[in-house]
């Protein structure tokens, strides 16, 4: 269980981490957030933080696209939380989780002019999306486009698309969806960056189709190019091409590798993991679990008191 949280610049019990229900986020959505993945090595008895400056460096990029104003760098982000997840000592796999928000109790509909704060706290995690292959379902809904509310960053209200994507697919049967942008490609899933590997070449949505410039993503583009050779191409991708992929998956921090048997009840390849998706997602594991040497600049170590 969470017990601390980083607010009003310290780190106190959870349970005095509250806001008012008047608080301009609370009612409007005017904020934004990260979603950082903490992996336990029990080897090593050692809890890696992956990419944490990377995410930071997101998370205030999306607080500048909402004219927040904070005495924050991404240095400063990443030395509280590695102060608040030592305090909480966890000893499995761990989510990160920032918020920028307005915490101005005003029911004012604007973005300047408000005081802006940020809060932190973390709690156990497993699988956001199973890694054994999911069933997914093109969504009626398309993605928040970018000219409506920026999807490159993670901005608390344009959440609420993503939420009536999923809850569509799963009550449709699903365990997640394909969502399409605003001109009928494939942007991305629910939660997640899509990628597609098509006669030995992976695929993916370039951000100019309003996808999360993801940092899964990225790691996911490197890792294929360096360790498995493979062409990457950041282009369109049409809904039918998908049904036509040897293996398909998504990315992202809380679906980490996540392999699709399935699009729109056609199966993907033979409607297994396929070879190279497997092959990715075991490598994937290795380097977030600090075991692949050459990948430990990713990972940040948090000091840990661990009892017997």
């Amino acid at each position: 269980m969470t017990k601390y949280a980083y607010f009003h610049n310290e780190i106190v019990p959870i349970e005095q981490a509250k806001v008012s229900i008047m608080t301009n986020t609370f009612n409007y959505g005017t904020g934004c957030f990260g979603g950082i993945r903490g992996y336990w090595n029990e080897e090593r008895q050692q809890l890696y933080v992956f990419r944490i400056l990377d995410h930071y460096r997101r998370f205030l990029d999306s607080a500048r696209v909402l004219l927040a104003q904070l005495d924050y760098t991404p240095a400063s982000l990443a030395q509280i939380t590695l102060d608040l997840l030592a305090k909480e000592g966890w000893t499995q796999n761990c989510y990160i989780r920032p918020i920028a928000y307005k915490a101005e109790e005003s029911i004012a509909v604007k973005l300047h002019d408000l005081k802006d704060d940020v809060t932190i706290f973390s709690q156990p995690v497993g699988n956001y999306l199973p890694i054994q292959g999911i069933s997914v379902g093109t969504s009626s809904w398309r993605r928040v486009d970018d000219t409506a509310i920026p999807a490159r960053g993670k901005i608390i209200g344009s959440y609420a698309n993503s939420a009536l994507i999923k809850s569509e697919a799963q009550l449709n049967g699903y365990d997640d969806a394909i969502v399409l942008n605003q001109d009928g490609h494939i942007s991305e899933g629910s939660a997640a960056n899509f990628m597609m590997i098509r006669n030995g070449v992976l695929v993916t949505p370039p951000t100019s189709s309003n996808i999360l410039e993801g940092i899964t993503r990225r790691t996911i583009i490197e890792l294929v190019q360096n360790e498995m050779g493979l062409p990457v191409q950041e282009r369109e991708i049409d809904r039918s091409e998908a049904y036509l992929a040897d293996e398909a998956f998504y990315c992202g921090t809380g679906a980490q590798v996540s392999p699709i048997s399935s699009i729109d009840h056609r199966p993907i390849g033979t409607g297994k993991v396929g070879p190279l998706v497997t092959e990715l997602q075991a490598l994937y594991f290795r380097v977030v679990k600090g075991q692949e040497e050459k990948y430990m600049h990713w990972l940040t170590p948090v000091a840990q008191k661990v009892t017997a």
